[in-house]
């Protein structure tokens, strides 16, 4: 799934936001390589098929979006031999990747042993990456998603070595620690002296919100893979401008965006997976609109913030687009 020896474009997966329909519509631009679902918890049990289904119906059609775009199944938990099981539940499922996450900041998660909460115990990471290998066939890639450390940056070098050691074919950094969260700054180079001498494709992830932050990123690690969450979204242009400047694509995407065909396209592929009704559509339209406002290019989030229907709120972003900003 992820090309060792040529660039790559990957769609983060964000809680609550890059599901099924978001996949769906990042996949129409033919820029992302593949994408990652948002994380599935294995607690006490292995979820069962249907939830499977539920979470990722992507598996049903080949691991792909409608659109195109491959899904790599990520899964988070802190019990080696369930999350063993659980990946090859995926497998049958119809998994094509699997990908553990040690990044997760969210306190509840961490406070039942998930996500960056493992990288406080590095042998831990080694013992359920190389439990997660020894049960899928060779042919299924797994993958592992960290942040720098729990509260040290440094913690980076051990955390990845193990999770090379267990067998992960590639790894993702977001250049954060846990305890920073999303807030400033990120530690690119840190990513860099990892990808150096780790003999394993590193993903370089976290805030990369235009282009000039993706030459510094770029330069700053050596990475010739990347990763886009909220910047994508914030700024669906910036997917389009970066594929080109990696070689993935000849076109770019204009950096001026039409949030009205965006909004329609996501009322579309929501509705394709959920029929919702009209204020249930546009909360999910000013989730997206609220990112927008804080990561990209949005600037009147304030005027729709209240709107409780769909047809008001892309009523709102037309008449937004036509008038100049104040």
């Amino acid at each position: 799934m992820l090309p060792a020896d040529s660039p790559a474009l990957v769609l983060a997966p964000m809680e609550g936001v890059t599901d099924a329909p978001m996949r769906a519509l990042q996949g129409e631009c033919g820029a992302f390589t593949y994408c990652v679902s948002e994380f599935l918890r294995v607690s006490q049990a292995v979820p069962p098929a249907k939830v499977f289904f539920h979470h990722i119906p992507e598996l049903r059609n080949g691991s792909r979006t409608p659109t195109g775009l491959p899904v790599q199944v990520q899964i988070l938990g802190g019990d080696a031999a369930l999350m063993a099981a659980s990946a090859v539940k995926a497998i049958d499922c119809g998994a094509a990747a699997i990908d553990i996450n040690f990044g997760c900041p969210a306190p509840t998660v961490n406070r039942h042993d998930g996500g960056a909460t493992l990288l406080k115990y590095p042998n831990r990471i080694r013992e359920i990456v190389a439990a997660v290998r020894a049960a899928v066939p060779r042919a299924i890639p797994v993958s592992a998603k960290l942040r720098l450390g729990w509260d040290s940056v440094e913690a980076i070098h051990e955390n990845a070595a193990m999770a090379a050691e267990g067998g992960a074919n590639w790894i993702t950094i977001h250049a954060r620690t846990r305890t920073q969260g999303y807030e400033p700054p990120v530690y690119w180079p840190l990513i860099g002296r990892v990808r150096e001498r780790l003999g394993i494709p590193v993903i370089a992830n976290g805030d990369i919100w235009n282009m000039h932050d993706f030459r510094r990123c770029r330069d700053e690690t050596g990475c010739s893979h990347f990763m886009l969450g909220r910047g994508a979204l914030g700024m669906p242009g910036l997917v389009g401008m970066v594929a080109v400047e990696l070689g993935l694509s000849n076109h770019g995407l204009t950096s001026v965006i039409d949030w009205s065909a965006e909004l329609r396209k996501l009322i579309r592929w929501t509705t394709h997976y959920h029929p919702l009704t009209s204020e249930q559509l546009a909360k999910r339209m000013k989730q997206w609109m609220r990112m927008a406002a804080k990561c990209g290019t949005f600037r009147r989030f304030d005027e729709i913030k209240r709107l409780q229907t769909a047809e008001e709120v892309l009523t709102a972003v037309r008449r937004d687009q036509r008038e100049p900003s104040h």
